[in-house]
């Protein structure tokens, strides 16, 4: 019978588990022990189970009220964090905060100032949304994000600010079996039309936002997982983030491709932090901007 359960009543169990007896529990809630064992009677005659066993000296719980307890903890945790949220929420702070990062962001650059926002901000939930290439902006736009860690390719558009962060580097690669590894030499235009380019894309708009493409057939992926996993077994080549082929280079899984008047630009490509124009920031995604320009940025 959950409609007359009360925090109240699950506070006491838990402070009689905690501190081992009712009398304990009386004065740390500033309560007397009748009151104390009133409060454990009506919830065990209302809920229909055995708590405490009290044929001995001391009340014991019982099996069932040893995992009664265990719930009741998470109740009181949830119920702490409702109340946190809505008090924060009160004071200005946004309920959550919702960041969109695009599949090519390294993670690392990001986990400090994502652990001091944690830290600043204890009780805001945060969700993150990793889709394919665009689907950042898509979600910034459609206000289901605030927050977007992204390419902005070819130029942030006008109804977004957007700030650089970072660069990252991207390396032509391709199996060590696949014939392109076999040139000797960089790898022109006409190389590369016959082979099949594996493409990170946008799986609602596959067609838009596509950059540097070589090759006449087209294998188009929304995970970069996946495109690995294609691109170790030898199905093609593509451009990837240098820091996810770093190891399968050194260790002789992938081979760097070389590719004549390259259109990717040496210094890599921008990674901005960007939210709508016409919507503003709440203090905690206000505060996680400028702690990645402080850090990044400089």
């Amino acid at each position: 019978m959950i409609g007359s359960l009360t925090l109240d009543q699950l506070r006491v169990l838990v402070t009689i588990a905690d501190t081992g007896s009712f009398s304990a529990a009386g004065r740390k809630l500033g309560r007397v022990q009748s009151a104390i064992s009133q409060a454990v009677a009506t919830l065990e005659d209302v809920q229909g189970v055995l708590l405490f066993d009290r044929s001995g000296h001391r009340p014991r719980l019982t099996d069932t009220g040893r995992v009664l307890v265990g719930q009741a903890r998470l109740v009181l945790a949830s119920a702490g964090r409702f109340q946190a949220i809505a008090m924060s929420t009160h004071a200005g702070l946004e309920p959550e905060l919702v960041i969109a990062i695009d599949p090519l962001v390294p993670t690392a650059p990001l986990i400090d100032s994502l652990r001091a926002l944690g830290e600043r901000f204890p009780d805001l939930p945060v969700s993150f949304s990793t889709e394919g290439l665009g689907g950042s902006l898509r979600r910034l736009r459609s206000g289901s994000a605030a927050l977007g860690i992204c390419l902005l390719l070819p130029a942030a558009p006008d109804d977004v600010v957007a700030y650089p962060l970072l660069n990252v580097a991207m390396r032509p690669v391709v199996a060590p079996g696949h014939p392109l590894a076999a040139l000797g030499r960089p790898a022109t235009q006409s190389d590369l039309e016959p082979h099949v380019q594996l493409v990170l894309s946008d799986p609602v708009d596959p067609g838009a936002g596509n950059y540097g493409l070589s090759s006449a057939t087209l294998w188009r992926f929304a995970d970069l997982g996946r495109r690995m996993d294609f691109l170790l077994a030898g199905f093609g080549w593509c451009r990837m983030p240098e820091h996810l082929v770093a190891a399968p280079l050194a260790a002789g899984q992938l081979q760097a491709l070389r590719i004549s008047d390259d259109p990717t630009p040496k210094e890599g490509l921008t990674i901005h932090a960007a939210h709508m124009r016409n919507r503003a920031l709440g203090p905690a995604g206000r505060w996680l901007l400028e702690h990645l320009r402080e850090r990044l940025a400089a």
